[in-house]
């Protein structure tokens, strides 16, 4: 090929070769707690690339740094486009993504039990066969007893437990290597390499500063949020015990002592509610004070840290946690080509908080609602009939789970509705193993289902055959263990 990317500022390392595919510009965005894009738009004398050898595979954009470092762009080419032509070149496009993209392409039902959160979705990475993630996390979390994921793409179904438990993430750039890093607190991020300190300079300034990375415009802003959070439960198990909890982080603005109030929060035990109502209160705060910087500082990156210094305002001068950025890289003109020219190399777009602050990922994955009742089959011990606890229990198959092997490990207990049901006294009739039940779940929650009724199936019919006996009515048991239709008390009503 004519043309080299040998000794140019931004390079792109692609499947096909060293030079088979040039870069021409990137835009890029990234953001706490979210998936990145990188859309790279390239140039090639071949007019016949094809996509498939190059989607789903590794390319990495690299840039040079003002201290004759490098900076990388790497991610999984999620879309190859051919635009058209640009003077004698093809012109195409790819559109990067990182590995947790590719868990937005799988979808499952299935049981997780007496699992944490961290371990549930180092799990599914490890099942989808990536494990180039890095755990920063200070916090402790709670043992889930039963956590569904249900009718949902792997990717979803993480997200929404890390948004849960107030996990967010960033992803770190290596040469052919990206890591997502998980992180629940300051301690989870590192200061910038090299740009520790990044100066403002304004407008009038900058120009003049051709060779020192700054920020060149900033402005800041706050708005009025919430300062309380409460939310509240129910444990059957202590009915009278008052779950209410709450957390606080008012401001001075007025209306600061608004509060949010929900229900069901998902815990059973005290601490627990007030890990999540400090979370929630502090998901709602993380928005309060935003911060906006652009400039042609080439270390800015998602996730770091940094110190601004010469504003002229002093309280700006202070140190910041980047939560968003965007970026807009051109490559230097090639020779003979002078459209293809396009400047200045390197812009940045960031947003940031006040480092001192909690960064929290807003709940914007949605929990799957079962719509409606479903049927499933009560399981237990081999050799067992009758598989319960003290509560009147018991152990479920889910149609939908093809991964249990249909025993007391299925499910969760799962609590078995009565025609009555007082203080040790009422009805009580234990769903027994192999008998089909019908399960509802509580706020439409795959997390809290409950028997309401038992239906007969071809392998469970009626204990009197129809529709020869369609006038008999009645009750009738079977003796356990090993009973037979000889077996049996009854109560019958014969209506004829």
């Amino acid at each position: 090929m004519a043309f080299t990317q040998s000794n140019r500022q931004l390079q792109v390392k692609t499947p096909l070769g060293p030079d088979e595919l040039l870069i021409l510009k990137m835009e890029a965005r990234e953001e706490l707690g979210r998936l990145y894009e990188f859309t790279v738009d390239l140039l090639s004398d071949n007019e016949s690339i094809s996509a498939d050898d190059l989607l789903g595979k590794k390319m990495t954009v690299e840039m040079d740094m003002v201290n004759t470092t490098k900076r990388y762009f790497d991610g999984y080419v999620s879309r190859f486009t051919q635009i058209g032509h640009m003077a004698f070149f093809a012109h195409y496009r790819a559109t990067l993504r990182p590995w947790f993209w590719l868990l937005t392409q799988t979808s499952d039902c299935r049981i997780f039990q007496n699992k944490t959160v961290p371990d549930i979705v180092k799990e599914v990475f490890g099942e989808n066969g990536f494990s180039d993630f890095e755990e920063r996390l200070s916090g402790s979390y709670r043992e889930w007893e039963y956590c569904v994921q249900y009718r949902e793409t792997d990717f979803n179904f993480v997200s929404r437990l890390l948004e849960q438990e107030g996990i967010y993430y960033f992803f770190k750039h290596e040469a052919g290597k990206h890591t997502l890093v998980l992180c629940d607190d300051y301690g989870s991020h590192r200061v910038l390499e090299a740009y520790s300190e990044i100066p403002y300079l304004p407008p009038t300034e900058a120009g003049s500063s051709r060779f020192r990375d700054y920020i060149h415009s900033w402005r800041f802003s706050k708005s009025v949020r919430p300062g309380k959070y409460v939310h509240t439960d129910y444990d059957f198990k202590k009915p009278k015990s008052d779950l209410l909890r709450n957390a606080l982080q008012s401001r001075s603005h007025s209306y600061a002592e608004y509060e949010i109030y929900d229900y069901p929060g998902e815990y059973e035990v005290p601490s627990d509610g007030e890990g999540y109502a400090k979370h929630r209160i502090q998901e709602l705060q993380a928005g309060h004070e935003v911060l906006e910087g652009k400039g042609n500082a080439r270390g800015v990156t998602t996730g770091g840290l940094f110190t601004m210094t010469e504003h002229p305002r002093g309280d700006q001068n202070r140190e910041y946690l980047i939560t968003g950025a965007s970026y807009s890289l051109h490559a230097d003109a090639f020779e003979s080509v002078a459209e293809i020219a396009q400047g200045p190399l390197y812009v940045c777009e960031f947003s940031c908080m006040d480092s001192k602050e909690i960064f929290r990922t807003a709940r914007t994955t949605p929990k799957p609602m079962v719509q409606g009742p479903q049927t499933a089959v009560v399981v237990g011990p081999a050799g067992e009939e009758i598989y319960t606890d003290e509560y009147g229990r018991v152990k479920l198959h889910f149609h939908w789970d093809r991964y249990d092997s249909r025993d007391e490990n299925s499910s969760c207990w799962v609590r078995v509705a009565q025609v009555w049901a007082g203080k040790n006294w009422g009805a009580m009739h234990i769903p027994r193993i192999g008998q089909e039940v019908i399960v509802d779940f509580l706020e439409g929650d795959p997390d809290r289902p409950i028997v309401t009724g038992r239906v007969y199936n071809a392998d469970q019919m009626p204990p009197y055959g129809l529709p020869a006996n369609m006038t008999q009515s009645g009750i009738k048991s079977r003796s356990t263990k090993g009973g037979s239709g000889d077996n049996f008390n009854e109560i019958r009503f014969e209506d004829k």
